[in-house]
This record gives structure tokens, C-alpha cells and sequence, in this order.
């Protein structure tokens, strides 16, 4: 693979990792909602101005072009398995700002994966 498809995949897993994490803190400041048929469209329109939310929402339409460009020069037999890197850094960055758990299985997890994308880059 060479650089400059690296760059674009590797770019691609964190501007998806960032638009999950966005998205995450939009939804907190949202706060909760019983969503029902009345309240529906209410509900919807307030998570949908939340700032967090439309920038993970923009992070998601830049990942698709980086994406498409990164599947210019990748197979995506390569390239798809790599996705899985944005599970790692999504995990850790969960930890860091949201004090989500990372127990001793989900280490295990992120361990394994990151082998498999290894291995994968090495075929």
C-alpha cells in the first residue's frame, strides 16, 4: 500500500472515530427523550441542531469522498478490514472523554484486532 493510500484510509478510520465521538457528546448535551408520534418531529429537529451532532454529521461526508479516493488506489479487501483501527480509537477516546470502561475483555478485543489489521496490511 503505498503512502498516500495509507493516509487516506488511516484519515477515513478517524474521521469516522471523530464523527461517533461527536455525535456521542451531542447526543449527552441533548440529553434524553420519549420519543412518540407527537413529540417526534420535536425531538428530532433538537438533536439534529445540536453543533456536536452537525459536525459529526459533516465528519461522516468527508469520510464517504476520503473513502471513495482511498478505494481509488486500495482493494477494498484491504482497505475495509482497516475500518475496524476506528473501533480501537473510538474505545480509547471513549475512556479519555466519556470515562467509558475499558475492561480487561475489551483490551483483549482491540488486542486482537489489531492484529487482524496486520496481518491484513500484510497480505
Amino acid at each position: 500500500m503505498s503512502t498516500v493510500a495509507l493516509v487516506l484510509v488511516l484519515t477515513g478510520v478517524m474521521l469516522n472515530a471523530a464523527a461517533q465521538l461527536l455525535i456521542k457528546a451531542g447526543a449527552e448535551t441533548a440529553g434524553r427523550f420519549s420519543f412518540t408520534l407527537g413529540n417526534l418531529w420535536q425531538a428530532g429537529l433538537h438533536f439534529a441542531l445540536q453543533w456536536q451532532i452537525l459536525l459529526g454529521l459533516a465528519c461522516y461526508a468527508v469520510s464517504v469522498v476520503v473513502w471513495i479516493l482511498a478505494l481509488t488506489r486500495v482493494q477494498v479487501s484491504m482497505a475495509y478490514p482497516m475500518l475496524s483501527l476506528g473501533y480501537v480509537v473510538t474505545a480509547f477516546a471513549a475512556w479519555w472523554l466519556f470515562g467509558e470502561a475499558l475492561t480487561a475483555q475489551k483490551l483483549l478485543g482491540i488486542a486482537i484486532i489489531i492484529v487482524g489489521v496486520i496481518l491484513v496490511a500484510r497480505s
